[in-house]
């Protein structure tokens, strides 16, 4: 990526608050330099002059050069459609018709860590709850934590007090991948209490966040992140939570986008439980008591759960990779146009997908159409 087409992403980034899904389709349809230009000069083609009510109350500042510039320092990226790395596959059902409109897939992200954001939610169980949890809940927490690392899965969740900061700390203790997903800017410690926390997820996992840098938290935007912790999961299981809270608003996300639901039950006597529990009663979780309860949520086959220290072929390709990867039979070979219809990914990117999955040693195609290397 040019700088140009950085700082572009970067502005677009900023200009309006997430999500807008007017912006994203405007960038869909001009590509980001020409998208940022229209909005900048408030001339956008006619089919998207939604556009500029989103963008009016910030399309005369340009901070990307200064939000590149804190990215630098703080070792993080913007990481953009574009990108190899942008989760595509699991951010997909955001962009669904009955979602888009109340929160579409986002824009951009901003990344801090060394993990591959695209390979670390590519297997990963969101563990949320209540901020005020108990000893039980946080004990549990730690159990479905160090089970879903030890098969091989990341964890995923708010970075807050409570239930989100038992999550990260277990998987941190046991080894395990996790993810930090925010409401504001990438170089704000949100809660402040979680400021080393959060170092120490930056330094093993990945912070994420949709806002740009120096952006402050707000309650309207932790509703808005919480779509982005069930999407970036393959399950979201609520340990604890309250008759209204976050982790409720996380499972209703859950729900809209199609991913699988559990909860933990607790004494009918906690208030922390009295949500995770109706959950269970009212048909809406699925009771979750251990790690394999967990595990069998995100891969109900069975195929995705690998034991610890197991390693596949397949681990390290991107989505787009797997699903060329996927398109190919067990027996015989297709050619180019065929795996592009039957994966949907387009023929130019198919092209580039087999050349990657040929060095890999996982596809042949001598005989001039492509098959599976077994």
């Amino acid at each position: 990526m040019t700088d140009r087409e950085l700082r572009a992403w970067a502005y677009l980034a900023a200009v309006a608050e997430p999500p807008c899904a007017s912006l994203v389709a405007l960038v869909d349809d001009l590509g980001a330099v020409e998208a940022a230009a229209a909005v900048r000069d408030r001339k956008v083609p006619a089919a998207h002059r939604s556009v500029l009510a989103a963008t009016q109350a910030r399309a005369s500042t340009d901070t990307a050069a200064r939000d590149l510039e804190t990215c630098h320092r703080l070792g993080a990226r913007l990481l953009t459609r574009e990108d190899p790395d942008w989760p595509a596959w699991q951010l997909l059902a955001l962009d669904q018709a009955e979602t888009a409109a109340r929160g579409g897939a986002p824009l951009a992200l901003w990344v801090r860590g060394p993990l591959a954001c695209a390979d670390l939610t590519e297997r990963a169980v969101a563990l949320v709850g209540s901020r005020a949890s108990s000893s039980y809940g946080d004990h549990v927490t730690g159990l479905l934590a160090a089970d879903v690392g030890a098969a091989g899965w990341a964890v995923v969740s708010g970075g807050a007090y409570g239930i989100d900061g038992a999550a990260h700390r277990a998987a941190l203790a046991a080894g395990t991948p996790t993810a930090a997903v925010l409401a504001c800017g990438i170089d704000r410690d949100y809660p402040t209490g979680h400021a080393r926390l959060l170092r120490e997820i930056a330094e093993h996992g990945a912070v994420i966040t949709e806002y740009p840098p120096g952006s402050g938290a707000a309650k309207h935007r932790f509703l808005t992140r919480n779509r982005l912790v069930a999407a970036l999961s393959s399950a979201v299981i609520v340990v604890e939570a309250g008759r209204r809270s976050g982790a409720a608003n996380t499972a209703a996300w859950a729900k809209r986008i199609g991913r699988p639901l559990g909860a933990v039950p607790g004494p009918v006597t906690s208030a922390t439980s009295v949500g995770a529990n109706a959950m269970i009663a009212d048909g809406d979780a699925i009771l979750v008591a251990d790690g394999a309860a967990a595990l069998a949520l995100a891969a109900p086959d069975g195929h995705d759960v690998k034991p610890p220290g197991e390693t596949r072929r397949t681990d390290g390709l991107s989505a787009e990779h797997l699903r060329v990867l996927e398109a190919l039979p067990a027996r015989g070979g297709l050619s180019v146009d065929e795996i592009s219809f039957g994966s949907g990914v387009g023929v130019s990117a198919v092209l580039r997908a087999l050349s990657a999955l040929d060095l890999a040693g996982l596809v042949d195609g001598a005989d001039g159409t492509w098959r599976l290397v077994r």
